[in-house]
């Protein structure tokens, strides 16, 4: 499956914005989708994850109710709804698939990810 992350930009500090990632190639409702994200100088960060039906997710540390990942099938779409964002959140946002099963907490780790997006850059200025 093909990823394409889009909808970043500027925004302000306390501002909203929603990042979305587009499949192709695949069906989406086959994958496990994760967000994860990388600033400059940092590792990358695992943001949140979703379960193929979309009814169990679970989130960074950081995230602290301020993010919400959900998911379109029929869209082939998943989305990464973030609130009151901080100077810290500025990073590359990537999305990744994950063909196996549904691991829980464990689904943080990037390396259970088989695709990955470019990338989308989310730049918060106070």
């Amino acid at each position: 499956v093909q990823l394409q992350a889009y909808g970043g930009g500027l925004v302000q500090a306390g501002g909203s914005l929603r990042v979305s990632c587009a499949a192709s190639g695949g069906t989406l409702s086959s994958y496990v989708m994760g967000w994860f994200r990388q600033a400059p100088g940092k590792d990358r960060e695992f943001v949140a994850t979703i379960n193929r039906s979309g009814d169990i997710r679970y989130y960074g540390d950081f995230v602290k109710g301020r993010f919400t990942i959900s998911r379109d099938n029929a869209k082939n779409t998943v989305y990464l709804q973030m609130n009151s964002l901080k100077l810290e959140d500025t990073a590359v946002y990537y999305c990744a698939a994950d063909r196996g099963s549904w691991a829980f907490a464990a689904q943080s780790e990037a390396q259970r990810y088989d695709s990955w997006g470019q990338g989308t850059q989310v730049t918060v200025s106070s």
